[in-house]
C-alpha cells in the first residue's frame, strides 16, 4: 500500500521510518507541502494520504483525491474538524485518526504552561540573564489547595485532572459526558460554576459548533480575578480579541497558549517568524503575563512513536478491511 505523506517535518520522517520495517507492505513518500486542493492531485498513484490537523481536507480536496483513486485519509492527529466528513462518506473515502497517542504529553505541557505563567519563569529567566536577581514582578501563588477547572475530560483532560490532583488541588470539571475513571476525586459542575470557582482553567475539549469561542468576553467576566487560563486543545475555543480585552481588564494572572485562533501551518516549525504577520497573535505576545509555545504539547519521543505506530496500523487495518475504533465518525 502506497501512502503520500503531506506536511513532512524531519521528526515525522524519522519516527515513521523507524516504524516502517514492522510494516513491509507499506511504502511512504514524504512531501513537505501540505494537503490543500491544489496539492491533492499529487496523490495520483497512491492508495492513501497522511495529513495533519492543519491540512485543508474539504469537499474540493476530497473530490480531487477521489478522482485520483485515493480511498483512505490517515490523520496523524486526534482532531478532525478540518475534514468534511459528509463529503468523505459520499465519496467512499475512509478517514482514520490517532485519538490518544500520548495524553500525558499534552497534559504535562499544559501544567508546564500553567506553572511558567504562575511563577513568571520567562520573566525570571530574562531578568537573571541581564544580571538582575531582584524578585520584583515575580510573585505567584501556591497551586496547593487551589481549585483547578478542567473543561473536557477525555484522555488528555483526565490526565490533566490527575496532575492537578497530584499538586494537592481540588479538581472540578465540565463535560457533556462524565469520565467514570475520575469519579473518586473530580466533581462535575456547570460551565458557569467552573468559571466562577477555578483558580486554574485548562481547556481540553474538541472544536465543535458548540465549543467554538466558548471563551469570550461573557465567559471571561464570569471567571475569578487573577485566574490562570491554559489552552493546549484548539485555538478557536478562545475568541482572541476578547481574550486581549480580558488581559487588559487585568482578569488573568497568566495565560498559557500552545494553540491560537489564527494558527495555520505557516506558524509551525521552520516558519515561526511568520507568526508576527498575524495581528492578534502578535498582540498577545506583547503582554508580559502571556506565555505562548509553538503547538508543541504533543512533541515527545513517546508521542511520536505512538503516532507512527497507530497510523501505520490504521493503514494495515484499512487494507485488510477491518473495522477500527480509530475510524472518524460523528
Amino acid at each position: 500500500m502506497r501512502i503520500l505523506f503531506y506536511d513532512t517535518k524531519a521528526y515525522d520522517k524519522a519516527s515513521f521510518e523507524k516504524e516502517l520495517p514492522n510494516y513491509p507492505d507499506i511504502e511512504i513518500e514524504f512531501l513537505r507541502t501540505d494537503l490543500v486542493p491544489r496539492t491533492a492531485s499529487l496523490a495520483e498513484g497512491f492508495d492513501a494520504v497522511c495529513a495533519f490537523v492543519s491540512s485543508n481536507i474539504d469537499k474540493e480536496t476530497l473530490t480531487i483525491l477521489h478522482a485520483k483513486k485515493v480511498n483512505l485519509v490517515l490523520l496523524r492527529c486526534a482532531g478532525f474538524n478540518n475534514v468534511d466528513l459528509d463529503a468523505a462518506r459520499a465519496l467512499g473515502i475512509r478517514v482514520m485518526r490517532v485519538p490518544g497517542y500520548s495524553p500525558e504529553a499534552v497534559a504535562e505541557h499544559a501544567m508546564a504552561l500553567a506553572l511558567a505563567c504562575n511563577r513568571r519563569l520567562y520573566k525570571a529567566y530574562n531578568k537573571v540573564r541581564e544580571n538582575d536577581f531582584s524578585l520584583n514582578g515575580l510573585m505567584g501563588f501556591n497551586f496547593y489547595q487551589k481549585t483547578a477547572g478542567i473543561i473536557g475530560t477525555g484522555k488528555i483532560g483526565a490526565a490533566m485532572c490527575r496532575i492537578c490532583r497530584g499538586f494537592g488541588m481540588k479538581v472540578i470539571a465540565h463535560d457533556v459526558y462524565e469520565n467514570p475513571s475520575l469519579k473518586d476525586f473530580v466533581e462535575y459542575v456547570s460551565l458557569e460554576e467552573l468559571l466562577g470557582k477555578s483558580d486554574l482553567i485548562s481547556l481540553h475539549c474538541p472544536l465543535t459548533d458548540g465549543t467554538y469561542h466558548m471563551i469570550q468576553l461573557d465567559t471571561i467576566k464570569k471567571m475569578k480575578d487573577g485566574v490562570i487560563l491554559v489552552n493546549t486543545s484548539r485555538g478557536a475555543l478562545v475568541k482572541t480579541s476578547d481574550l486581549i480585552e480580558g488581559i487588559r481588564m487585568h482578569k488573568f494572572a497568566g495565560v498559557g497558549l500552545d494553540v491560537y485562533e489564527e494558527e495555520t501551518n505557516n506558524v509551525f516549525e521552520d516558519r515561526s517568524d511568520e507568526i508576527l504577520e498575524h495581528s492578534t497573535t502578535a498582540r498577545l505576545l506583547s503582554f508580559p503575563n502571556v506565555m505562548i509555545t509553538s503547538h508543541q504539547g504533543f512533541f515527545t519521543e513517546e508521542a511520536l512513536h505512538a503516532i507512527a505506530e497507530t497510523t501505520l496500523q490504521n493503514c494495515q487495518d484499512a487494507r485488510a478491511g477491518r473495522k477500527s475504533e480509530n475510524d472518524v465518525q460523528e
